[in-house]
């Protein structure tokens, strides 16, 4: 799922970059799109498959939420106009505080350092928080669009081959409702999302963009009380 995902965003994203004859990213950019889509997509994307499969959803959905903690705290280390002020602070703690409420405080009660599942879950948030803060300086200059085809294309250049290593050649013969997610998946999960997500990086920085994770559980709760 994850192959099909980033493969055809950025199959997706070339090809309007093509048609629209948008600019070409320099060849220096090439290892940084490798390395952001590793640290954005592939590492994250595995570790919360694998950690979801061990832990309660609550508490991943509460643990995928201190990836704003994450990266408030690092981008004000790293960037001086994201330094960490205590109005900041006060307002992820509050925003965490939310999760929690929203998820179920009991779920919290289950969180345990020794747990691999957990340690999953916040290793992915930590990836997210990283590759936040990376990609704000090493694809600065280059466009949103071109971005997201860019570290797209490297998780693909990853995931395609682990994914045939692992589960084979795929037989394609799969039910209208399985490409109809797939497709969500790959052209309004990732492509859209990616560049609205280089978007927002480049205006407000790695600290802010990050808190969109805050709204991740609220939006999944509201949405499966919906359709379910």
């Amino acid at each position: 799922i994850v192959a099909f995902r980033v493969g055809g965003a950025a199959l997706a994203l070339w090809t309007y970059i093509l048609v629209a004859r948008l600019p070409r990213p320099p060849r220096s950019s090439f290892g940084s799109f490798l390395i952001v889509g590793i640290l954005n997509n592939v590492m994250p994307f595995s570790l919360i498959v694998w950690g979801q499969s061990h832990i309660p959803s609550g508490l991943a959905g509460i643990l995928n939420a201190s990836t704003a903690i994450f990266t408030v705290l690092l981008a004000g280390l790293v960037f001086r106009d994201e330094r960490l002020s205590l109005r900041k602070a006060a307002g992820v703690a509050i925003g965490f505080a939310g999760v929690v409420a929203t998820v179920g405080p009991k779920e919290l009660r289950a969180f345990d350092l020794t747990s691999l599942g957990q340690l999953a879950i916040l290793a992915a948030a930590l990836c997210y928080a990283v590759s936040g803060i990376f990609a704000r300086t090493a694809l600065k200059g280059i466009r949103p669009e071109v971005s997201a085809a860019g570290t797209l294309a490297g998780a693909a250049i990853v995931m395609i081959p682990l994914a045939l290593w692992h589960d084979g050649a795929p037989t394609l013969d799969y039910p209208v409702t399985a490409w109809a997610g797939m497709t969500y998946l790959a052209l309004i999960a990732s492509a859209f999302a990616y560049i609205l997500f280089y978007r927002v990086l480049t205006l407000a920085g790695a600290g802010n963009l990050s808190l969109v994770t805050l709204m991740v559980a609220p939006v999944a709760i509201l949405l499966g009380a919906v359709f379910y």
